[in-house]
């Protein structure tokens, strides 16, 4: 691939936030630069730069000015996730909200939280936690806030505080024209006629660029346990449908293949991973019956609590995001939970036992089609997260099926007509 030869547009980004927010692209970091480097056509022609906007004034002058050219834009936080979806061409610079990085306002006794869209998760958790708050999701630690709603990336929490959309209570946009937009809480103007929240959630960037985020919180549990069954496939899957229809609160609840099982030194076989937060005495109660299913189903089983609890959730969290072999085809499924097991005949990961979503690795682009006709099968889907470009050029990313995509394709038009957003990387 070769950069662009024109720079014309230097200058006059330049002179809105300034030389030391402009990188050309033969001058970004290494680590960066090969992270944004994936998410482009072979033969494309390289953006000239990357810019760091630090306020939503300076994204707001910088939008404008590439809608009056029509300059097609790339746009990333710390661009952990940019890998994902459809590989894009011709895009003439990057805009990366990782300097927007600010809490905004913590309303403690409200538990809610603002802050800008670059801030990374695992900065605002750490802070949250001096007040013994929390934000009730689980994606890559590294993703800013902006990227984790772009693509909607909740994570194992979800089981029981719902996804990125149940946790969002407002956000603010930048529309592709340069006009500032807000919707749900904190609310200066409202864009009528969608749910812009629900909208902007998983739509990659596509739509807007995100600038603030408003959250609803929790407390912090005082006490804390996690249960590990692990056997045979269909012995597992029973024990995880008896865990889904009783009355037991985990606040995380997963299907682990054989593959994690083992890099976690857990056992073998799969395994059923239940993690419960609340008082004491509930932790133990509960931990205590989802023991006695295991036994009486004949399964291994261990008790995680304290620091180990901790350093378990944090060793799964590195198999699910590590960058690993790039040959791996790295994929988000969606399938009926009792037939979750079935996937992991074909690839290794993870599958949360309610809803049935998952993130898969497979071994070759076979292995995941295949996946993908039996999640259609049970009523779900197989999106292709990561893989070679070689690979996205010839597969549909996305294989999705349903009637909603001239749908899809009139909103892009109408919220971005010229096309400037992540072109192509979503709704080609």
């Amino acid at each position: 691939m070769k950069a662009m030869s024109s720079y014309e547009q230097i200058p006059q980004i330049t002179a809105i936030v300034g030389e030391n927010a402009v990188f050309m692209w033969n001058s970004v970091e290494i680590g960066r630069l090969s992270r944004i480097d994936q998410v482009f056509l072979p033969s494309a022609t390289l953006p000239s730069c990357v810019v760091y906007p630090k306020s939503e004034a300076e994204l707001v002058a910088i939008q404008s000015l590439t809608y009056r050219n029509k300059w097609r834009v790339l746009i990333c936080g710390s661009a952990s996730k940019l890998s994902w979806g459809n590989l894009v061409s011709d895009i003439d610079l990057v805009i990366s909200t990782e300097r927007m990085n600010q809490v905004i306002e913590h309303a403690v006794g409200d538990l809610t939280v603002t802050v800008y869209s670059g801030m990374k998760f695992v900065q605002l958790q750490s802070m949250l936690e001096k007040t013994k708050q929390f934000l009730a999701l689980d994606p890559n630690p590294l993703s800013t806030i902006g990227g984790i709603i772009a693509t909607g990336d909740t994570g194992s929490l979800r089981q029981r505080y719902g996804s990125v959309r149940d946790q969002l209570l407002g956000i603010t946009f930048v529309l592709a024209n340069g006009q500032i937009a807000k919707a749900g809480g904190r609310v200066v103007k409202n864009v009528a006629g969608y749910d812009l929240m629900k909208l902007f959630t998983g739509s990659y960037g596509s739509l807007g660029i995100i600038t603030q985020a408003t959250f609803r919180l929790y407390p912090m549990q005082s006490a804390s346990s996690t249960v590990i069954l692990t056997g045979s496939s269909d012995v597992v899957q029973q024990a995880a449908d008896i865990l889904r229809g009783s009355a037991l609160t985990p606040t995380q609840a997963d299907l682990l293949s054989s593959q994690m099982v083992s890099n976690l030194d857990l056992g073998k076989g799969l395994g059923l991973i239940a993690r419960f937060q609340s008082i004491a005495e509930s932790v133990k109660e509960q931990a205590s019956r989802l023991l006695d299913v295991g036994k009486n189903l004949g399964l291994q089983s261990a008790v995680y609590d304290l620091e180990d609890e901790k350093t378990l959730w944090q060793k799964l969290q590195q198999q699910i995001y590590s960058d690993g072999n790039m040959l791996l085809i790295k994929s988000k499924i969606g399938i009926l939970p009792t037939a979750a097991v079935e996937v992991f005949n074909l690839g290794e990961g993870i599958v949360h036992i309610s809803s049935g979503l998952g993130i898969l690795q497979f071994e070759s682009i076979d292995k995941a089609l295949e996946a993908r006709t039996l999640c259609q099968k049970h009523g779900g889907y197989l999106t292709i997260l990561e893989a070679p470009a070689s690979v996205k050029q010839k597969v549909d990313v996305w294989g999705y099926t349903g009637n909603a995509l001239s749908l899809m394709q009139r909103i892009k038009q109408q919220f971005d007509p010229e096309n400037i957003l992540n072109p192509g990387r979503f709704i080609a």
